[in-house]
């Protein structure tokens, strides 16, 4: 699908109808939700949602991390939800950095493993927001990793991601990638590669690259530049596998095998057909997930550099939230 969804071609226009039929029914629901038929259920404290509006992968957690520790070097006390895609459980569930992944999901497991920040997941944001303020009442900002169509959620900010592939042909699903029209309305975007269609927002470069180290499970780090002489399976269960892959080399690293999985590939049960004499490399996604059965496995970490000029911008909006929530709470 990636590969139809990157141009207009046959296979995208034969899909075209569907397409027309998805995109009244998105038009449908968020109208519903302006109108108040359907309720957005705000919290008591600020919130920022990260997300998307193109199927597959985006790099948002990454974003969402790095967005944590700004706040975290301000001060503040941030908290992250998240739907905790892919887990087996249901329900409202508080993550810890040992969680089991098949409960949490993988993401909202590396979020709390290297932010070190209180993350609830639940299918409803509201209720992993209203969870997670009851255990740490100090929160005064919540994250929402993904979920910019999650509209049950009232929002006071939106960050859209973009990753290198843009909007690709730039057609609804399943004719495209948009799970929603773009340009729409957001506060800030975020993007590789070059600029999607502007939807008056504003909108700043970011900046992906690998670590210079991976790290083990005891968190040991392993410089890349020390990995030349070893015999590595590099496998990746990630939207885009071979970017991954790409980044490795350009590092210097020698692969003498790759795997591409699935995005959110569930590892219990994988075994690798490879020689014994293989180390594993991966990223920090998948090694949440590899580390309980595997645990020599490298993560190498992938580090996001956003524009100086976006967390400036964020803090004044937030700073314009906190003074409106105070004049709201006064007497007059």
């Amino acid at each position: 699908m990636q590969r139809v969804w990157a141009r207009r071609g046959a296979a995208s226009r034969a899909l075209w109808p569907l397409s027309l039929l998805y995109r009244a029914l998105v038009a449908l629901r968020r109208y519903l939700y302006r109108i108040g038929w359907l309720h957005s259920a705000r919290l008591p404290v600020p919130v920022i949602v990260v997300g998307n509006v193109v199927a597959g992968g985006a790099g948002k957690t990454p974003v969402v991390m790095a967005l944590v520790q700004h706040l975290q070097s301000r001060g503040m006390h941030p908290g992250v939800i998240s739907r905790g895609y892919g887990r087996r459980s249901r329900g409202v569930h508080h993550v810890q950095a040992d969680s089991a992944v098949s409960e949490v999901g993988d993401e909202p497991a590396l979020i709390a493993r290297r932010c070190a920040v209180p993350v609830v997941v639940a299918e409803q944001r509201s209720a992993a927001g209203l969870a997670l303020l009851a255990r740490h009442p100090q929160t005064d900002v919540i994250v929402c990793d993904d979920g910019l169509q999650h509209l049950a959620l009232a929002r006071d900010l939106e960050i859209c991601v973009f990753g290198a592939q843009g909007v690709g042909n730039g057609w609804p699903m399943p004719a495209g990638p948009l799970r929603e029209h773009w340009p729409r309305a957001v506060d800030f975007v975020v993007y590789a590669g070059s600029p999607p269609p502007s939807s008056g927002a504003l909108s700043f470069p970011i900046e992906r690259q690998l670590g210079d180290a991976a790290i083990t499970a005891n968190g040991q780090r392993v410089p890349l530049s020390s990995l030349a002489g070893e015999a590595l399976l590099a496998v990746a269960g990630t939207a885009r596998p071979e970017d991954f892959f790409a980044m490795l080399r350009a590092h210097g690293v020698p692969l003498q095998q790759t795997l591409a999985l699935p995005d959110h590939f569930d590892f219990n049960s994988w075994k690798p057909n490879t020689d014994k004499r293989q180390r594993l490399i991966c990223t920090e996604k998948d090694a949440v997930k590899l580390w309980p059965r595997f645990p020599d496995a490298l993560a190498v970490p992938l580090e996001v550099r956003l524009d100086p000029g976006f967390f400036a911008a964020l803090d004044k909006r937030l700073a314009q939230l906190g003074s409106l929530s105070s004049s709201l709470r006064s007497p007059s």
